[in-house]
């Protein structure tokens, strides 16, 4: 890396924009200075053309007379030249004659084309006849206002790059401001101020403004990814500690009735025949509750595809029917449509199978959570294009709370882990969720009066 990539970015816009600066002062002080020399010598032509005209008319004797830069007519010519050599030239052999008109000084006699402009003439004085006249200005004069110029353009440029580059330095302080509050937000959040967000500092349509926005858009999405993670290990925490004890319960009900065989606290048959139909509960318990965790670790890992056939869903409402009365034959059950209107028909594409297992679930789970003799009611037809099969029961019904969580894994509604009354393990909704939502479809659950589990599908054309 170079000396200037390891400068801060301020100062190499600032170093950039001076050296730039100065490139374009030096550069039109160049060109200012050629296009007023060019000018000033064409003046000096013109007054040397004048100057010429002038002294032609005179003879040497008339020229020699007069006190050097004293002659008027020369000097109100002459106002840029000061220095003019004039030159006789005979034809007859006689010696050129030399005169300086303008300040004293020895004549000059080589001329240098840079230094001097020269013009030559026949001479117009009566009695020239074969005289040429050869008058030469200096450019001195004309060198020395283009080096006052130079000067004065350098001094000028020098003061203005110092102005420019002071201003331009407050300006780039000024304009980096937003950048620096980028760079401090940074800062802090690295130190673990997460909640930290750039101020609008400059209007979103700007390139400031808009790197504000997407770098606070960035935050927040990187804040609402770290709280889900943390609420997906939270949950996975929560999973395991609950599927440890789930599966804990049955093992520990086996493991207690093989010790008790073994230590000969079951001298009777009977008590034999007890303690194995006790084992072989718990471990179709177990058998269940390994079953339905790996059933939600497929769906987790990547969901089955379902198999999706046309289906009337009024054929899984009827079954459900027979199921409750099977269940629990005091119950009042009926079968009516959503809401309890007339049934009619929702044809759909479903995985029958699948949907069965739902419903079956919604039908074990009314029964077990009312007290006996609750009416439960099984309605089945179409809503606003959804077919949909619902379980209502007269019972308690849920808290806002219950309703909110109802399909968590391993929540239950009682609070407790016990499973001496028989009941499930808390991931009977959670599966049936699962299993709806591959289908395309959504179940809910509402309460007031009892609780109302709710399956719909999106409609399908009804088939003969």
């Amino acid at each position: 890396m170079t000396a200037v990539g390891r400068l801060p970015l301020s100062a190499r816009l600032l170093l950039i924009t001076v050296v730039l600066l100065a490139i374009g002062l030096v550069v039109a002080c160049a060109l200012v200075l050629a296009s007023l020399r060019a000018p000033l010598v064409k003046r000096v032509d013109n007054q040397l053309s004048v100057a010429t005209e002038l002294v032609s008319r005179f003879s040497p004797e008339t020229v020699a007379a007069l006190r050097p830069g004293a002659e008027p007519a020369a000097n109100t010519a002459l106002d840029l030249v000061t220095d003019v050599h004039v030159v006789y030239s005979f034809a007859d052999g006689s010696p050129d004659r030399a005169f300086r008109i303008g300040p004293p000084g020895d004549p000059v006699s080589v001329f240098d084309p840079d230094e001097w402009r020269v013009r030559v003439v026949p001479a117009r004085y009566p009695g020239g006849d074969g005289v040429t006249l050869t008058v030469a200005a200096s450019l001195k004069d004309v060198d020395a206002v283009v080096d006052r110029v130079r000067v004065n353009c350098y001094l000028i440029g020098s003061v203005l790059l110092a102005v420019l580059t002071a201003l331009g330095y407050f300006a780039l302080r000024a304009g980096l401001r937003p950048l620096r509050l980028v760079e401090a937000t940074s800062a802090a959040i690295a130190a673990g101020d997460t909640g930290r967000r750039v101020p609008e500092v400059a209007a979103p349509s700007t390139e400031v403004g808009s790197l504000a926005v997407t770098f606070n858009d960035m935050l927040d999405r990187l804040d609402e990814a770290a709280a889900a993670r943390a609420e997906s290990e939270a949950r996975a925490r929560r999973f395991v500690a609950d599927a440890s004890h789930e599966l804990r319960t049955p093992l520990a009900g086996i493991s207690g009735s093989t010790e008790l065989y073994r230590m000969g606290a079951l001298p009777e048959r009977a008590d034999v025949d007890r303690m194995m139909d006790r084992i072989e509960r718990e471990s179709r318990r177990l058998e269940r509750l390994v079953d339905d965790l790996l059933l939600l670790a497929r769906f987790d890992e990547a969901a089955p595809a379902p198999r999706l056939e046309p289906m009337d869903l009024r054929a899984v409402a009827v079954d459900a029917l027979h199921d409750l009365r099977a269940l629990d034959p005091t119950r009042p059950v009926a079968l009516t449509g959503p809401g309890g209107g007339p049934v009619g028909p929702a044809p759909v594409l479903g995985d029958e199978a699948r949907l069965r297992q739902v419903v079956t679930n919604l039908i074990g789970n009314a029964v077990h959570h009312t007290p006996a003799g609750t009416a439960v009611r099984v309605g089945v037809g179409m809503v606003d294009g959804w077919g949909v099969v619902e379980v209502a029961d007269s019972g308690p019904g849920l808290t806002e709370e219950q309703v909110g969580r109802v399909f968590e894994r391993f929540y239950r509604t009682d609070g407790s882990r016990s499973r001496v009354d028989g009941g499930g393990s808390g991931l009977g909704l959670a599966i049936a969720r699962t299993l709806v939502a591959a289908q395309g479809g959504r179940l809910t659950a509402t309460s007031g009066p009892g609780a109302i589990f709710t399956v719909a599908l999106p409609g399908a054309e009804p088939q003969e």
